[in-house]
């Protein structure tokens, strides 16, 4: 891909994908951008972004688009149906699904994208809106070897780590795992920290002794800081953490895998999102025990 030769879309402007565009805009690209709601895209516009109003309508003026959506139910908006990117994006063209989403999901598209001429990745990424920020996602990729390569350098722009896994469906497969691994992690994290509250001893204080030992995590360092801060906006919405959980489980289940810890924390999860948080950071679990495992209400 080449800056004085290449446009690039990007549909979806939330938390994640607003930061990941502006970091190819950095790179010099033109980027063509839609997102549901307008109103959330007036930062990248401003910066010089060019609005779409549908992916039909961004599709045939780009050579490569990615994707950044909430749900399953949304990726299946924006790539099939004739207002969908492969129905209208030029040959060739490179279509990266960085939502995460439904493996057998990521397969259907790029069967459909290669019936058409197309190339497609399915790309999820790990690292939250600090990553996305700093350009330091953890990036998944499912596809074939050569579009990977075709993508590498933009993934690359947005991502510190950029791993190919194997065919289509593979990345999404790989952020399931990664999700399984976040909500044992940060479970874990939220019980050592209410233990120690209930054991009458300061958590921060708690923290500086085992963040760095055995039991050290990326949750126990970032975001036990942010609950006892009393700062649970998002950086990863419980909803959608909670959709990659039940997602991880449909997977799980097709395999005849038995997970416990993931059916235990699809449970924590859904009482979260019951209880009105769903629009707050995964961190808000801490709410969760603060309020309801400490004293035995919760279940």
């Amino acid at each position: 891909m080449d800056p004085a030769k290449d446009t690039l879309g990007f549909v979806g402007l939330g938390v994640m994908g607003a930061a990941m565009a502006g970091h190819l805009m950095k790179a010099g690209y033109t980027v063509r951008v839609h997102t549901r709601t307008k109103a959330k895209a007036s930062a990248i516009l401003e910066r010089g972004a060019a609005w779409e109003e549908s992916p039909a309508a961004l599709a045939p003026n780009c050579s490569a688009v990615f994707s950044m959506v909430g749900y399953p139910t949304d990726v299946e908006e924006v790539y099939f149906g004739p207002e969908g990117l492969i129905e209208n994006a030029r040959a060739g063209a490179l279509l990266v699904d960085t939502t995460t989403s439904r493996p057998d999901l990521a397969v259907k598209i790029h069967a459909a994208a290669k019936a058409k001429g197309l190339r497609a990745l399915d790309a999820p990424v790990s690292g939250g809106d600090v990553g996305a920020r700093n350009a330091t996602l953890t990036i998944m990729a499912g596809g074939e070897a050569a579009d990977f390569e075709a993508a590498r350098p933009l993934l690359e722009l947005m991502g510190k780590t950029v791993i190919l896994q194997g065919p289509a469906g593979s990345g999404q497969h790989t952020k399931m795992a990664n999700q399984i691994a976040i909500a044992g992690s940060l479970a874990g994290a939220v019980e050592a920290v209410t233990y120690a509250r209930e054991a009458g001893l300061d958590p921060r204080q708690v923290l500086l002794s085992i963040a760095n030992g055995s039991a050290g995590s990326w949750q126990l360092s970032n975001m036990v800081p942010r609950m006892l801060d009393g700062n649970f906006e998002p950086g990863f919405f419980v909803k959608h953490f909670l959709k990659d959980l039940r997602i991880a489980l449909d997977s799980a289940r097709s395999m005849r895998a038995k997970l416990p810890m993931l059916e235990l924390a699809e449970r924590l999860f859904s009482t979260l999102q019951d209880k009105g948080y769903g629009d707050k950071g995964t961190h808000a679990l801490y709410l969760l025990y603060e309020l309801h495992v400490a004293s035995g209400a919760a279940g």
